[in-house]
């Protein structure tokens, strides 16, 4: 349960970061740190439960492509948050680009902020 509130709180900070910095993405209302964490929360659902469907579902798609195909999964995942939460993507190819701003977000600050992949070594 922690790791899932840890990533709601890297998610909601990576949607604040590209939304300052990529003006297609924002959020409707006054978009204060609720916002951030209720889409933060359910970007992490559906990572967790909707992409992998997806992925397995589009792997023929993702083979012909070399792995290209993840971005559309991945933007369409973004597309999903956004008919649920307050977020406005502006569009497909927008939501692309958000997808890939949000995954070089996420990872630089999980990185900084020090969460690791553990790993079960004996």
């Amino acid at each position: 349960m922690t790791k899932f509130l840890w990533r709601t709180l890297i998610n909601a900070l990576a949607l604040y970061v590209v939304s300052a910095i990529f003006p297609s993405l924002i959020f409707f209302s006054s978009g204060g740190a609720g916002d951030y964490l209720i889409a933060g929360a359910v970007l992490g659902l559906a990572n967790a439960v909707l992409r992998p469907v997806l992925f397995l579902l589009t792997l023929p798609f993702n083979i012909l492509t070399f792995g290209l195909f993840s971005f559309v999964v991945n933007a369409v995942v973004l597309l999903l948050v956004a008919n649920y939460t307050k977020l406005e993507t502006g569009g497909f190819f927008a939501a692309l680009v958000a997808s890939v701003l949000l995954s070089l977000a996420s990872g630089l600050i999980s990185s900084v902020l020090g969460e690791e992949k553990k790993t079960n070594r004996t």
